[in-house]
């Protein structure tokens, strides 16, 4: 089988999200997308798993039906990594991924994104309080782990507000 291409898997990525929304009413391809844009000087490995990290949390797709799509392995690979899993912290997701060189890169655009204060802003103000202090923490352990040139590459593309936080060298 021959493997997706870029526009391909943003078709199958637009085509599964299809319908839903986010947290602020907004299609949740345009997350994906966000993620994927931030991830895309990294490589069209990681801006595929940048359109598809919440495919398998999110819809009725599996690992095996991407891979039978012509999903690369290791793209899918990178998706289950930052997938979450029934009964499984989100603290000790956070640390799994953070050990995991591809979806930690993942995991930090789809943060930045997700802290954009113009998104927090539509919500009411305790979730967005609580998911400010959940995404911060879980930058405390994915920062740390990543390399400081990428990191900062994602940042600059996703969300430039974070690079305000990151510690000098």
């Amino acid at each position: 089988m021959t493997a997706l291409s870029l526009a391909e898997v943003d078709a199958l990525a637009a085509s599964a999200h299809a319908g839903q929304y986010d947290k602020v009413g907004v299609p949740y391809v345009a997350h994906v997308r966000a993620v994927a844009a931030g991830l895309a000087p990294l490589g069209a490995e990681l801006e595929m798993a940048g359109l598809l990290h919440d495919v398998i949390e999110d819809t009725d797709w599996t690992a095996e039906r991407l891979l039978g799509a012509g999903v690369p392995a290791v793209v899918v690979e990178t998706v289950l990594a930052v997938t979450n899993r029934p009964g499984v912290p989100y603290e000790e997701m956070v640390r799994t991924v953070a050990a995991h060189p591809l979806a930690r890169l993942v995991k930090i655009a789809d943060n930045a994104h997700n802290s954009l204060a113009e998104r927090a802003a539509a919500l009411p103000p305790e979730q967005r309080e609580r998911l400010a202090a959940k995404y911060a923490a879980a930058r405390r352990v994915l920062w740390p782990a990543a390399d400081r040139t990428q990191l900062e590459t994602v940042l600059r593309r996703v969300n430039p507000a974070l690079l305000a936080e990151l510690p000098g060298d």
